[in-house]
């Protein structure tokens, strides 16, 4: 009797002791829109300016209110949580025949971040949905038989080829760089036709005359990006004349990482000259008090800190050092950055510029929010 008392003490105490464990555990797994402070108040100012329809930001299409749902998801939120349903609505009510959102207005831009958002979504509610956006997606594609604003069809020599714009015109690395995304976000393997022909086009776009052949990159090591290979090369930043020689287009902080975080998701490694190319330029111009590049710029400056998040994250490195030999934790750089930027109503926004709709608070904080997110994953 004894040894049988003392079996049932010992497997309740065991019992006991599991069920204690599993408390705590329940007890640390609150959401992360609740742990995460200057997250919250960031969720809750665009829950407290969601439009009556269920969007954010319309006048660009669905992409704005797709950055939304994103974050909301990844705090925590779940599809039913009642504005998230509504901003799906929306968000549904912009898909296209082709299987696009917003196929007339900036489709590439559009759908790429619906699609990133609809891959996220538990389940499997919007696999048919995620099948037909990627086919719009690559039908965007600027190769054979499309044709050149010149008129001449596109070759894989072309400086058009693979690449992706806002429309039918010119690609550019923006484009291609959520395009890139998108595919990679809802499963499309780096080993695709469709990720293989854009990442040319990237590569194209990266002063390296190592790996570029475009005219514009002969003789450059600087490993930098510009914003498009396209019709000779051009970089929202102009460009630099010297004293002899032609002069050379400006590489920038946004189209660098974008670039960097291209290639990885395309395919390559580290160890890839491109990919090394690229660390050298970001170590010898790293900054979060101006989009490098610029000339001290502070344009597109919440579109360069995502960039900057997400291509570390991409990268799935937790330090870099500097070419002064500083060892940077980027997760609590940017954090403290975007912590010391944050307005007491919670949102964010670009006091210092207005470029690229970077006064549009909702936009901004729906940026801050995700690189929030970024910075809380390991």
């Amino acid at each position: 009797m004894t040894g049988r008392f003392n079996t049932i003490i010992r497997h309740a105490l065991l019992v006991a002791v599991a069920g204690g464990l599993m408390a705590a555990h329940c007890v640390q797994a609150k959401p992360l829109y609740q742990t995460d402070r200057p997250l919250g108040k960031g969720l809750h100012y665009l829950l407290e300016h969601q439009n009556p329809n269920g969007s954010w930001v319309p006048q660009v299409g669905p992409a704005v209110t797709a950055l939304v749902v994103k974050a909301l998801i990844q705090a925590g939120y779940t599809p039913h949580f009642k504005p998230i349903a509504k901003a799906m609505t929306f968000i549904e009510s912009t898909r296209g025949p082709d299987g696009g959102f917003s196929e007339q207005v900036l489709p590439n831009y559009n759908t790429c971040i619906v699609l990133s958002t609809l891959a996220i979504m538990p389940g499997h509610t919007y696999q048919k949905q995620i099948k037909a956006a990627q086919h719009f997606l690559i039908s965007l594609q600027r190769v054979a038989p499309m044709k050149e604003a010149n008129g001449k069809v596109i070759t894989k020599n072309s400086s058009w080829y693979g690449g992706v714009g806002y429309g039918t015109g010119r690609p550019d690395l923006s484009n291609t760089s959520f395009f890139i995304q998108a595919l990679h976000d809802s499963g499309v393997p780096a080993s695709n036709p469709a990720m293989k022909r854009a990442l040319v086009f990237v590569e194209r776009c990266q002063e390296n005359s190592e790996t570029n052949p475009e005219p514009f990159a002969k003789g450059l090591h600087n490993g930098g990006f510009i914003y498009t290979a396209a019709n000779g090369g051009e970089s929202q930043f102009g460009d630099t004349d010297h004293l002899s020689g032609r002069a050379t287009l400006t590489p920038y902080g946004t189209m660098t990482y974008a670039g960097l975080k291209s290639m990885i998701y395309a395919g390559l490694t580290k160890r890839s000259p491109q990919v090394r190319a690229a660390l050298g330029w970001i170590r010898s111009h790293w900054t979060l008090n101006y989009n490098p590049g610029t000339g001290g710029s502070r344009m597109g400056l919440f579109y360069y800190y995502l960039m900057f998040a997400r291509t570390f994250r991409a990268l799935r490195v937790s330090t870099i050092t500097d070419i002064n030999g500083v060892k940077h934790n980027w997760r609590h750089e940017i954090r403290g950055k975007l912590i010391s930027l944050q307005n007491k109503n919670g949102s964010w926004f670009n006091k210092w510029s207005d470029r690229w709709l970077e006064k549009v608070a909702p936009l901004v904080t729906a940026y801050a929010c995700l690189i929030l997110e970024d910075t809380d994953k390991k």
